[in-house]
């Protein structure tokens, strides 16, 4: 499988266009919306950088997963949100600009958070006979290039020429997504009969852990004083993962198909979930006045 060029080279190319898609949707005063709404950035960074992979930890260890299931269950945990989940929060009518701001600093932040939390779920669950050690250097390389490079490209094309940004957004996200499925599907054709097995465990693991994200998001925004639009882009920042990126460091990083088992059920489950979060945010009004996009 670490052979296939789909992985080898479409994963990394898929999620290198699906930032660049990201990138048009940023300008640089997008980010003051860590000074208008610090409360909310820093409990979604919080929840999403360290909060999550202890859930998962302790959802490994509640139901028993094999090694390579709990190693993979985290590093789908630590894994950022994505473009993917700023669109679930337009649709939902949530807090976009909010939702890009946590992505972009989720992502920065991964660099070095996904490294640690995989390295040490490698030394926390790996197989007696089986020694796996992930190449630090390699991985923040790789996801440094693959994260801060196109978005810069993507803020620069977006800058220059907004109508190309605007097209090209959402042509870059639909190939990504189409990548992702065929992955996906091409993961789940290899393991054969292992994968309804390792689907079976994986699944429950994924409908907890994206429940207790969307729970946490919800519940726990509230608690703290974000408002219901807030709430929800925290819930589905925590919620829609970057599967791709998941994919990416278990297959082409850890060259093992039963790690990456938990980021391919999580990033189907997912969407399940997030199309039940839009329709949830449309019953009850949340962000009426949030339909527009962040404008210029």
């Amino acid at each position: 499988m670490g052979s296939n060029a789909l992985i080898d080279i479409g994963l990394p190319v898929s999620l290198f266009l699906i930032m660049v898609g990201m990138g048009m949707t940023l300008t640089p005063k997008d980010f003051r919306e860590v000074a208008i709404a610090p409360r909310g950035t820093f409990f979604g960074l919080l929840a999403q950088i360290l909060l999550l992979p202890l859930i998962a930890l302790g959802v490994a260890l509640a139901l028993d997963l094999s090694p390579a299931l709990a190693v993979g269950l985290i590093v789908i945990a630590a894994c950022p949100g994505g473009t993917t989940s700023n669109l679930f929060v337009y649709l939902g009518r949530g807090d976009v600009a909010l939702s890009i701001v946590l992505t972009v600093l989720a992502s920065l932040i991964t660099i070095v958070t996904l490294p640690a939390f995989t390295g040490w779920a490698l030394e926390r669950f790996q197989d007696a006979d089986k020694v796996l050690e992930l190449p630090v250097l390699r991985t923040i390389i790789t996801l440094f290039v693959i994260i801060l490079l196109p978005v810069a490209v993507g803020m620069t094309i977006r800058h220059f020429r907004q109508d190309w940004a605007q097209k090209g957004e959402k042509a870059v996200g639909l190939l990504g997504l189409l990548v992702l499925v065929a992955v996906i599907a091409l993961l789940m054709v290899e393991l054969g009969e292992e994968a309804l097995e390792l689907f079976r465990k994986a699944g429950l693991s994924a409908v907890i852990l994206n429940i207790a994200g969307l729970v946490l998001g919800l519940v726990g925004g509230r608690l703290i004083g974000l408002s219901r639009d807030q709430a929800f882009t925290v819930a589905i920042e925590l919620g829609i993962k970057n599967g791709t990126l998941g994919l990416m460091v278990t297959l082409t990083l850890l060259h093992s198909e039963a790690m990456s088992v938990p980021s391919a059920v999580y990033g189907v489950l997912m969407f399940v979930f997030g199309f039940l979060m839009i329709g949830y945010a449309r019953l009850t009004g949340i962000g009426r006045g949030r339909a527009e996009p962040v404008s210029e």
